[in-house]
């Protein structure tokens, strides 16, 4: 099925958050569609510059972390949308996504997107995650190696030894002093209202007890593992690490704290776009960034 028929035609006027990618890109526009997966729904909206795009344009579709929404990755999604398809993913009982009422484990939520990203006939994509989405895609990558062959980590999971409720809150709130006040009030607003406490606190348990640096080591897709140099929750160290000796991945670090899709969008998304274009034996590190290579090389 094309993509273009999994969304409805009629584009949806911007206002309040959507004003960045106004803008930043002429004549941008949403096109969104529900997908149902069992009793999940997952909201997938393209984000499309009217630009005629390449034949060979790649799609990323991006996919938030815990408490928020897609609303975070609005910059990203404009520097992106210059040169390459986007899709804008809420996660089941996040964002204009319906809260299932029901515990909803990682698993689920790979599951729903698996389902989702087939609906759509996006065709190969770039999964990215922010945060828990990189815990989520790599959960495709290893249960749906079909969907995508290229994953990108945006400030992935904590260290082990952090993986605690009340180390994980801590670390949370001292990013939120490090964040732009726009970040911060994108938080507040879906932690508290399009999400909301009760079903972000359910969530909790599941992304701490999530071991993707073992998953790493099995994935067959490729992965860029990307982090902001002031990120309290996910220490430089510790993305170099995942890097580090798994086979096909490599890490870049931009500026900023954990959110960095509008701390760096321009740094983030000429990484993603040179990930995304390289070909299998030339994926390589330019541009003085600190890079970690994983496997032999």
């Amino acid at each position: 099925m094309p993509i273009r028929d999994a969304f409805g035609r009629a584009p949806r006027g911007a206002a309040g958050e959507d004003a960045y990618r106004v803008r930043h890109v002429r004549g941008a526009a949403f096109f969104t569609s529900r997908v149902q997966h069992d009793d999940l729904t997952v909201v997938m909206k393209r984000f499309e510059d009217r630009a005629a795009l390449p034949a060979d344009a790649p799609s990323f579709v991006l996919v938030h972390g815990l408490g928020v929404s897609s609303r975070y990755f609005h910059p990203l999604a404009a520097e992106l949308a210059r040169s390459a398809h986007v899709f804008l993913v809420d996660l089941p009982g996040y964002g204009a996504a319906p809260d299932p009422r029901r515990d909803v484990t990682l698993e689920d939520h790979a599951a729903a997107l698996a389902a989702a990203i087939r609906s759509a006939g996006i065709d190969a994509p770039v999964l990215v995650g922010h945060s828990m989405g990189s815990n989520v895609v790599s959960l495709v990558a290893d249960r749906d190696p079909d969907v995508t062959d290229r994953i990108v980590l945006l400030a992935p999971t904590l260290e082990p030894e952090l993986r605690t409720a009340g180390r994980a809150i801590r670390r949370l709130l001292l990013d939120g002093l490090r964040e732009p006040p726009r970040v911060f009030a994108i938080a507040a607003s879906d932690y508290l209202v399009r999400c909301g406490l009760p079903y972000l606190l359910r969530q909790l348990p599941h992304l701490l007890e999530d071991r993707v640096e073992e998953r790493m080591e099995r994935l067959r897709a490729r992965v860029l593992v990307v982090d902001g140099d002031r990120d309290p929750i996910v220490p430089n160290r510790w993305v170099h690490h995942l890097a580090r000796g798994v086979p096909d991945t490599e890490s870049r670090i931009v500026r900023g704290p954990h959110v960095i899709m509008h701390t760096d969008p321009v740094a983030t998304a000429r990484w993603m776009l040179a990930f995304a274009r390289a070909a299998d034996d030339a994926w390589d590190a330019d541009d003085g960034a600190i890079v970690e290579r994983g496997g032999d090389a």
